[in-house]
């Protein structure tokens, strides 16, 4: 009779059979929604952070203080090669998410090395900008004109440089743990904040370059 008993407790999924399983799977389900709140959470504030900037940029783009201005020592052609290959590493990204939406382990880090290389690449061509300028004679303290410039594209080298450290370390977490529920929801978020990364280059490439030059 208890054998009986212990067996309709199974059936019907009692504690002893597994309730609290399902109870854990359900808390750690939940975690994993909160934590990509909270990344939203972040998402919004640094919207803020860059509207402020950009507005900032803005209302002293013509305050060079007599100095040099954006069209005197800007080289366009530097920085559309810097745009083309931010706006290729989106594409890239995107193609390490449909991998790994596929249970493709290898295509998903390829894709993600492969991004990782571009934003390094971006990063590299910035970071080579930024000598040149300051070469000719432009620093963040040379007017409030090159305040706000290095402010706000150092600003969003910045992020891009946390993000290549960020998709380092999960590139070596894919590779030891696999796709799981925890790394499908991280490569979700790089992937979201990468392509955030790109929509405010766009900005940052139309008012600070193209109005600058032009």
């Amino acid at each position: 009779m208890a054998q009986k008993k212990h067996k309709v407790a199974v059936a019907h999924g009692s504690p002893a059979a597994g309730g609290h399983h399902d109870h854990h799977d359900h808390g750690h389900h939940d975690q994993e929604e909160l934590k990509t709140f909270g990344f939203w959470l972040f998402l919004i504030t640094d919207v803020i952070l860059f509207g402020t900037l950009f507005a900032t940029f803005v209302v002293l783009r013509f305050n060079v203080a007599g100095g040099p201005t954006g069209g005197d020592l800007i080289e366009l052609p530097g920085i559309i090669a810097s745009t083309f290959i931010l706006l290729t590493s989106s594409f890239t990204s995107g193609l390490a998410l449909l991998s790994m939406n596929k249970g493709n382990k290898s295509g998903l880090i390829g894709w993600l090395i492969v991004t990782a290389l571009l934003g390094a690449s971006f990063i590299y061509l910035e970071a080579t900008e930024f000598i040149h300028l300051v070469n000719e004679g432009a620093n963040i303290g040379t007017s409030a004109y090159w305040s706000a410039f290095f402010t706000l594209v150092g600003t969003h080298g910045l992020h891009v440089s946390v993000g290549l450290v960020w998709m380092i370390a999960l590139i070596i977490q894919l590779a030891k743990r696999g796709i799981t529920p925890v790394t499908k929801r991280k490569v979700n978020i790089i992937s979201l904040y990468w392509h955030f990364l790109d929509v405010v280059w766009i900005f940052v490439f139309t008012i600070v370059y193209l109005m600058g030059v032009m």
